[in-house]
């Protein structure tokens, strides 16, 4: 692979091509999609609000408007950066701090409008793409064959388009295991150089500064995600076996740079550990997650949407159709990879590949399923996959096979494709929880005076956020705890309650006299509309102080 010629003007034109695409793609409509209820988690946290104080403010049993939302949302003048790091600490420690510092210091500056907090995940996607030459170069030290086919890639991928767009820290932990990863190489390859190559002082010099690089780029990583500790065990197992399991002073080097790197986070990571015997004590009972799905639709459809993505279901027998020829491509890869290149540059991809999805994939393959909002934590593994595909590509064109030329451009038309339609579509698979919420909005724009009646248990909380987003003025809430009986009062044509359990609605509809009726269902909530029975409707009988505050 050292002997690769630089890269022929017409990838040259086509890296710089799929670049101003991707800018395109991820700017455009940037506040089209639902802002969903993970979002609004993220703004709240950058608020510096805990969810118990937004209860007692706003999930009172009192009429708000949509404008009673908008304090929770963003930056504003109770709250300051150090509070939104307490709330973090306090509250939701498993999220480290540094994505929502940087997002809390960005919104001071452009505002909490969604298309404001969106595009500074926008603008670090770009760091990516000098991140993953940088990778490239260290792995297969040529100038920019493999590099710039990887770039390309990544610039019109389906994946990563989604996480450029979304108000969360997803797009900066890639950036950070791109930097990590390369500095760890670049650390190696100094260690491996000869020693006559260069001065021994100026060698030693280089060798602290790039395995302190690497002690920098880890701590950094672990500020932005929790799952980064499973790329420093890939990290590690890939020098422990490159080593052949000896104490050489790579392998020293290397310890000592982890361990600097985990002390810078172990002020966080006591927080984390506080935090976790905090809620073994408190014995909380969570509720059943909805969003499963098998395991391995589940992983055949991620491996897919990395280079084409419509949107589809895993229940669907066209997706099984893409994914197959997906397999296929990734899995020659891996082997081309494998049957081509030397253990140390092949390891680091599988490594990259398996170790960090592990801890991931094997409980639920013995469940036999898997939470749909797991697709973030195969982020390693999306990019490990890319890295052999580029590879793949680069080598059967240096090689002359000019039918890959056509697999390339099905590649680049298929992100295209996936990138067009992704950018107008108002709601994605992504979304999850909140995937319904246009459509839920919809059914209560149309009506002429809105009251959206909810509680605050599971993930009511944040889709009554979200669709704060997508209601119009005219809507009004009535948010109460603990699922209390709502004080209705008069004055609202339409009356809807948000996922309501059985048992609550029972009680409101004993209570009131009415009979809800389902308008809206999906895997994850309900939406229900409260009328009155069809024989008190025909008979119209006046119903004296049934839906006042009094």
């Amino acid at each position: 692979m050292r002997h690769l010629k630089f890269g022929p003007s017409w990838l040259r034109f086509l890296v710089v091509f799929l670049l101003v695409m991707s800018v395109l793609f991820r700017f455009v409509n940037l506040d089209n999609k639902v802002y969903s209820h993970d979002e609004t988690y993220s703004s709240l946290r950058i608020s510096g609000y805990t969810t118990t104080q937004v209860k007692q403010r706003i999930f009172n049993g009192l009429i708000i408007a949509r404008e009673s939302f908008a304090k929770f949302q963003g930056v504003n003048r109770e709250k300051n950066l150090n509070d939104t790091v307490m709330t973090l600490a306090t509250a939701d420690s498993q999220h480290p701090p540094l994505y929502y510092l940087i997002a809390r210091l960005w919104m001071e500056i452009f505002g909490n409008s969604v298309t404001a907090i969106r595009s500074l995940s926008v603008l670090i996607s770009f760091l990516v793409f000098p991140c993953v030459y940088w990778l490239c170069q260290e792995l297969f030290s040529v100038p920019l064959t493999i590099p710039g086919i990887a770039i390309a890639l990544m610039a019109i991928s389906p994946i990563h388009l989604v996480y450029a767009q979304e108000a969360q820290e997803y797009i900066l932990w890639l950036v950070t295991i791109l930097l990590s990863s390369a500095a760890l190489l670049r650390a190696i390859n100094l260690e491996s150089k000869d020693k006559n190559e260069l001065a021994k002082e100026q060698q030693k010099s280089d060798r602290f500064a790039t395995w302190s690089i690497y002690s920098v780029t880890l701590a950094l990583s672990f500020y932005t995600f929790l799952w980064s500790g499973f790329v420093a065990v890939a990290h590690g197992t890939y020098v422990i076996i490159t080593n052949r399991f000896q104490l050489t002073e790579t392998v020293r080097a290397y310890l000592l740079a982890s361990l600097v790197g985990f002390l810078a986070f172990m002020p966080w990571m006591t927080v984390v550990i506080a935090d976790f015997f905090q809620f073994l004590i408190a014995s909380e009972v969570t509720t059943k997650d909805k969003s499963l799905v098998p395991v391995f639709p589940f992983l055949l459809m991620q491996l897919s949407r990395i280079f084409f993505d419509l949107n589809l279901v895993w229940e669907n027998p066209f997706s099984y159709l893409i994914a197959s020829i997906f397999v296929i491509l990734v899995g020659y890869a891996i082997y081309l990879l494998c049957q081509t290149t030397n253990h140390k540059t092949w390891l680091f991809i599988v490594t990259l590949i398996v170790v960090p999805a592990l801890p991931l994939m094997l409980p639920d393959l013995f469940s036999g399923s898997i939470r749909s909002a797991s697709e973030p934590y195969l982020i390693p593994a999306y990019l490990g996959i890319q890295i052999a595909v580029a590879y793949l590509i680069a080598t059967r064109l240096y090689n002359g096979r000019k039918n890959w030329q056509i697999i390339i451009g099905l590649l680049i038309i298929c992100g295209i494709v996936s990138s067009r339609v992704s950018s107008q579509a108002e709601t994605w698979w992504n979304k999850s929880m909140s995937y319904g919420n246009p459509q839920v909005a919809q059914i209560i724009n149309q009506t002429t005076s809105p009251l959206l009646i909810s509680d605050a248990s599971g993930i009511n909380y944040g889709n009554v956020f979200s669709l704060s987003y997508l209601l119009e003025p005219k809507v009004r809430f009535l948010l109460v705890q603990d699922q209390r009986v709502p004080k209705i009062p008069d004055g609202f044509t339409d009356v809807f309650l948000l996922n309501p359990s059985y048992d609550w609605r029972q009680i409101i509809e004993k209570r009131y006299d009415l009979k809800a009726e389902i308008v809206y269902s999906d895997n994850y909530y309900s939406v229900w509309k409260l009328t009155k029975p069809r024989s008190l409707r025909r008979r119209d009988i006046p119903r004296k102080n049934k839906l006042s505050t009094a």
